[in-house]
């Protein structure tokens, strides 16, 4: 029996092995350590699914550290808005760590490795180092201070530590071997100098270890088991294996790689994904057109449309592009199921039923869901003026169009079948009112009702109708893969903010975190930034069915 409730990736069946084989005492442990430079994207889930979801399976535990390394980069916003999103997607984590809580022990780990003649202070530029580091075919050159006295090295890290040099005069590297066919092992640097204030050390440090030194330290000082991170990093595994080997240090943790996410018509860089924030490109991180988590809760997004997004991709070895309607039928799958429905006009042009009361209001009862009657009935109202969709409406429409049309007639949802008669247009041309009659007999579910009409068509009363601004987005870029060009690749129509529309008054006190398909159009969120009482915002999630033109950027 596998000790993990349902092995269904190849970092499970290694896990399920060293359990059963009692290696590290058949103990599980992972960790999630995002740097806080910036806002997770969905790539970050997939890590967070898999270390999360990996020690629930196998009843471990998952730590949350943060990378907080560089700090000129990082901020407590971002540690926040990372803590946030987490909890968000449905994990809590067995203890919250930081990299800065290891200072003290790294800086003594590299003290070690001075005295082990296996670290050195080199004091050539960042731009020599980098000179002479080789190629994939040409091996470096040794730094001429490679060979410095333990003493030295020792006097010359203190005087690091104290803030007596400028940034970029000296660095610590490790001494391992400039031959070295893989080049991250070629004296890496594991300390340089910044005299920048920390976020939780303050001004303590002026030198600040470097990723490969202190991730794999941290791993073995919090007993991490498995160190599950992207194929990236599969060249630096012999430098995180080497550093632990060459250190009294608590435990040798396994490094295990898998493929990063890419998803089509995004970026998957918090640089790149900055960048669209400072240019202003982007509302901000949570823009809804953003692949940041908060940009795709902000849209209407669940945790439980991405946790199974990131299981239907799966974890492999090999990196692979990911179609968008991947992601959006998560989601579309979900909401067809749980979805209440409403009715909303996005274009909305005015329709006087001519022979309808002028003074009465008749409600009507509507389906919450068409096919799960435990969501139960709504009211709406339905009277003499009514709103309908201009799309709705054609002059001289073609042979198979079965909305409205002069002498034509159609079903309104809910409601009587109406016939267009005459229309009004203002002094520009354009059509202003719609005058239509309707059949008394031809409601809804009445036994009267006999007529066989194919067109249906949503509709709201003017009269009792709210105005809402409904936001539409399209792919943020026009190609699939923008890459370095991800400025030039834009899409200039990703966003159509949709004034003036008109809603079902049952909307306008309906909770914020409830989720609608706005019949015939898709599914909508209320904005949790923009929307307020009385000047409502919706997000359109996603659409009803995929009508994406792969690779045209074009619907």
């Amino acid at each position: 029996m596998s000790t993990a409730d349902k092995v269904t990736n190849f970092i499970k069946h290694i896990i399920d092995n060293d359990v059963s084989e009692k290696k590290h005492g058949g103990a599980v442990a992972t960790r999630f350590p995002p740097e806080p430079n910036g806002y997770l994207h969905i790539g970050h889930a997939k890590s967070i699914c898999l270390n999360f979801g990996v020690a629930k399976d196998f009843n471990g535990t998952c730590n949350l550290r943060f990378d907080d390394t560089n700090p000129e980069k990082e901020s407590e916003e971002y540690i926040n808005a990372i803590k946030d999103d987490v909890q968000w997607l449905g994990f809590e984590w067995a203890e919250l760590k930081h990299a800065s809580d290891y200072f003290d022990e790294l800086y003594d780990f590299a003290i070690t490795l001075i005295k082990q003649k296996q670290a050195y202070v080199d004091s050539q530029t960042m731009e020599e180092i980098q000179n002479t580091r080789g190629t994939l075919t040409a091996a470096g050159k040794k730094s001429p201070y490679r060979d410095r006295a333990v003493k030295e090295n020792l006097e010359l890290f203190e005087k690091m530590k104290a803030g007596e040099f400028d940034e970029g005069s000296h660095v610590l590297r490790a001494k391992i071997d400039m031959a070295s066919p893989n080049i991250n092992m070629r004296d890496p640097v594991i300390y340089r100098i910044r005299k920048k204030s920390h976020l939780r050390t303050k001004d303590k440090w002026c030198i600040y270890p470097m990723y490969d030194y202190t991730h794999c330290i941290s791993d073995s000082l919090e007993g991490i088991t498995h160190s599950l991170c992207t194929l990236e990093f599969e060249d630096h595994r012999p430098l995180y294996d080497w550093f632990l080997s060459q250190l009294d240090v608590p435990c040798h943790p396994q490094q295990i790689e898998f493929a990063r996410l890419s998803l089509e018509f995004t970026i998957m860089s918090k640089r790149f994904l900055n960048i669209l924030v400072e240019k202003n490109l982007v509302s901000g991180w949570d823009d809804p057109r953003m692949p940041t988590i908060s940009g795709l809760r902000r849209r209407g997004y669940t945790p439980s449309a991405l946790r199974d997004f990131c299981e239907r991709i799966g974890i492999t070895k090999k990196d692979s592009v990911i179609e968008m309607g991947v992601l959006e039928n998560c989601i579309r799958e979900e909401l067809n199921v749980n979805a209440p429905r409403a009715m909303a006009v996005i274009n909305p042009i005015k329709v006087i039923i001519t022979n309808y009361p002028k003074d009465q209001t008749e409600k009507l009862d509507a389906n919450n869901h068409p096919d799960n009657s435990a969501m139960g009935t709504r009211e709406i109202a339905f009277c003499r003026e009514i709103y309908i969709d201009k799309d709705d409406f054609m002059l001289d429409p073609p042979k198979k169009f079965f909305r409205l049309s002069p002498g034509k007639s159609v079903r309104l949802r809910y409601a009587y079948v109406i016939t267009c008669n005459d229309i009004l247009k203002n002094k520009n041309g354009e059509i202003e009112e719609i005058h239509c009659t309707y059949d008394p007999d031809s409601k809804s579910g009445s036994s009267k009702n006999t007529k066989k009409i194919k067109g249906i068509i949503h509709w709201v009363s003017a009269i009792h109708s709210i105005d809402a601004e409904i936001r539409l987005y399209d792919r943020l870029y026009e190609i699939p893969s923008p890459g370095a060009s991800s400025i030039d690749a834009i899409n200039a129509n990703s966003l159509h903010a949709m004034k003036n529309c008109k809603l079902e008054t049952s909307l306008a006190s309906a909770g914020q975190d409830i989720r609608f398909q706005f019949e015939r159009l898709g599914y909508f969120y209320q904005d949790s930034v923009d929307s307020k009482p009385g000047s409502l915002v919706f997000n359109r999630i996603v659409t009803l069915r995929d009508t994406w033109k792969k690779f045209t950027g074009k619907k």
